[in-house]
């Protein structure tokens, strides 16, 4: 491979919804260029992007994978990631770490959800982007309908740079409308050969190409001043307008075609190279001085104090961890110290390489703009900055977000418990939106994560990789019992059975506490009825009886206990006796106290287009849930709310169901109420039949 300067380096992200052949895209991207000498397929499980055998068995993206192509003198470092919501952080994490990003969206459905999603990510890192409208080969492929379900999506200036010959099953070619030039595809080797535009697409490319010329010419004030003269631009000028148009961002090219055909791939190649920005042209990225809120940068010079961002991690269990990272600043040659400020460590690197799809290739330094790999580092995880000791600096990680579905996990075989705990740590570092967790209440282990293909998708790594396989359960709602009446009752334990026998006595108030109040024990003995060493066994089996509760076993929580009488026999009294007796007096008296089930209620932010607000305020509502508030983020409508848990353990599935992948939520605790009845009934029901 030749070596390259960071003024040759693109870095592109592949996005888009899922289904829409951004994968297929890749492949084909490896293909034309000369990179791989097959066409790999995601249908046939041939894909070097997609190696993952969970990604085989699904035929789809479950992570991003990185790649790269040598084109034009240019080196292309790609990012195929995937298109479901389920992985949006890892998805997150690509674009963040690249200069362009390629939208690929298909010739039949348009612009989808989450293509909505994946563009907006792209606005917030300020990415220049091309449009790639994939599969003009399917049956109902329209590139005008698809044309304009992107202008009526996204505001910025859409601009066609060629028109597909044919569609569906006709379509041969593209026109580009630069060179006003037709090519026609033979094979899916993706070099098409120049004809004559056919005479019936004329008025067509004459109108488009005239509209794509005023577009870019409005990208440069001199070349707007030419094209008023003289009424046209050559095609050098108009590339050098198209540059300028895309890096600014004021211009998105759309390109169409086909990845299987390899339609269209060398022209989006030739875009990449001509009209993306290298890492040079991007300028210096802002940080911070560790320990200090002081904005520090890194421009992208070989001669700056080496910086990089991670920005994914992969648990291999045969080859131990493999971290990737993007270079913003200075060099970085094998057999490294570097120095990790987010955790303020040193790592030793070994050999570093570059990745392609799951093989990797040998590097023998690394510059401003490369995307590689090193393994085996020790401590250093997704989100955390390397650099020179020296010249320290922390570039801003991905936020991670909270996690949106849970599962109660079981072990199929005995005594794998700790090898869970140990697989999923493991699978954490790998990817830090899955959260694990043991629930005290339920003494449940407790995965949790962005959606249920994910958990299910880590679990089936889990498998694969440690060998550790779990039945997946609904978590138990961790509910609570209290009373909301008081009384006075006695506990009295007496037994008698030959030689030294039992005794306990004691009198007890029982009241509530107000919510979230806890428990509070007084003694309040006068007189020495009840000895001092005995009394503190009367409270430890109140706080016994009432772990276990009284309904329907769940814990019974804001109540006061006041030790007001009892009485003591010399002989037969013990600590444990009046343990007892103070266990069966709170078990009495909790009855006589109008007891009731208490159940945890969630603050929910559910942001949905705005034609979905009634169906899912309708579903909120009968999930007994309350709407607290509105509020808007773009387009979008977030509906601010309090929810049952209980109402919500399965809601991902469901909220993707009601919006056609449309709407997401978040949720965080907020408190503990009393449950209906008829919701209670069934609650002491079900406890007592597992009982």
């Amino acid at each position: 491979m030749a070596k390259y300067e960071s003024k040759s380096l693109r870095n592109l992200a592949v996005i888009g919804h899922g289904g829409t052949g951004k994968t297929s895209l890749c492949e084909s991207l490896l293909f034309v260029s000369g990179k791989s000498e097959r066409l790999g397929r995601v249908d046939d499980a041939t894909s070097s992007m997609d190696y993952e055998p969970e990604e085989q068995k699904r035929r789809v993206s479950i992570a991003s994978s990185a790649n790269f192509v040598e084109w034009d003198k240019h080196k292309i470092n790609i990012l195929d990631t995937p298109g479901d919501s389920n992985f949006s952080f890892d998805i997150k994490c690509s674009v963040s770490v690249v200069d362009n990003a390629v939208v690929v969206v298909d010739a039949v459905g348009g612009v989808e959800f989450q293509t909505q999603k994946v563009w907006e990510l792209a606005d917030e890192f300020n990415l220049p982007r091309a449009i790639f409208i994939n599969r003009m080969d399917r049956e109902r492929a329209d590139f005008n309908r698809a044309l304009e379900s992107i202008r009526s999506k996204f505001k910025k200036k859409v601009t066609p740079i060629c028109l597909p010959i044919g569609a569906e099953d006709k379509f041969t070619g593209i026109v580009d409308l630069i060179s006003s030039k037709a090519y026609l595809f033979s094979d899916n080797k993706g070099i098409g050969k120049a004809t004559d535009i056919p005479p019936a697409m004329m008025e067509e490319v004459n109108s488009l190409r005239s509209t794509m010329i005023e577009d870019i010419a409005e990208a440069d004030d001199e070349l707007m001043n030419k094209y008023l003269e003289a009424g046209e631009l050559s095609p050098e000028e108009l590339k050098s307008g198209l540059q300028k148009g895309v890096s600014s961002g004021n211009l998105i090219p759309v390109i169409c075609g086909s990845a299987i055909k390899g339609i269209g791939v060398s022209m989006l190649l030739d875009l990449a190279v001509n009209a993306f920005i290298s890492p040079v042209d991007r300028g210096a990225v802002k940080g911070n001085v560790p320990g200090k809120d002081a904005p520090e940068e890194r421009k992208p010079s070989e001669d700056a104090p080496f910086s990089a961002i991670v920005f994914k991690t992969i648990a291999d269990p045969y080859a131990g961890r493999l971290t990737l990272f993007r270079v913003y600043s200075g060099k970085l040659n094998p057999d490294s110290s570097v120095y990790n400020s987010s955790r303020k460590i040193t790592e030793k690197f070994g050999h570093i390489f570059f990745l392609e799809g799951k093989n990797q290739k040998q590097a023998d330094s690394l510059i401003p703009g490369d995307i590689a790999g090193v393994a085996k580092l020790k401590e250093t995880i997704t989100g955390e900055t390397l650099c020179n000791e020296k010249n320290p600096i922390i570039f801003n990680p991905v936020a991670v977000p909270p996690p949106i579905m849970s599962f109660a996990i079981e072990p199929k075989t005995r005594g794998d418990e700790d090898k869970i705990a140990s697989s999923i740590h493991r699978l954490t570092e790998e990817d830090p939106t899955i959260v694990f967790s043991r629930n005290v209440q339920t003494k449940e282990m407790i995965l949790s994560g962005m959606g249920q293909v994910h958990i299910e998708v880590n679990i089936d790594k889990m498998k694969r990789k440690f060998g550790v396989e779990v039945n997946l359960n609904t978590p138990k709602v961790p509910y609570k019992e209290t009373i909301k009446g008081k009384t006075n009752v006695q506990g009295k334990y007496k037994k008698q059975s030959g030689g030294r026998g039992q005794f306990g006595d004691c009198w007890i108030d029982i009241e509530p506490m107000p919510r979230s109040g806890g428990f509070v024990f007084q003694d309040k003995i006068v007189g020495g009825v009840i000895p001092n060493n005995y009394r503190p066994a009367v409270e430890k089996g109140i706080v016994e009886a009432a772990a276990k509760g009284v309904l329907a076993g769940y814990p019974v929580v804001d109540f006061k206990i006041s030790l007001t009488d009892g009485s003591y026999h010399t002989v037969d009294s013990s600590e444990m006796a009046f343990k007892i007796a103070g266990s069966m007096a709170f078990q009495k008296g909790v009855m006589d106290c109008n007891p009731i089930i208490l159940e945890p209620i969630v603050n929910i932010n559910i942001e949905i287009p705005e034609e979905y607000m009634g169906d899912v305020i309708g579903d909120l509502n009968s999930r007994r849930g309350r709407v607290m508030g509105m509020d808007t983020n773009g387009s979008n409508q977030i509906i601010k709310g309090q929810v049952p848990l209980a109402e919500i353990l399965k809601y991902a599935p469901d909220l993707r169901s009601m919006t056609s992948g449309r709407g997401n939520f978040t949720f965080t605790d907020s408190h503990y109420e009393e449950v209906p009845s008829y919701i209670a009934d069934k609650i002491i029901a079900a406890s007592k039949k597992e009982e």
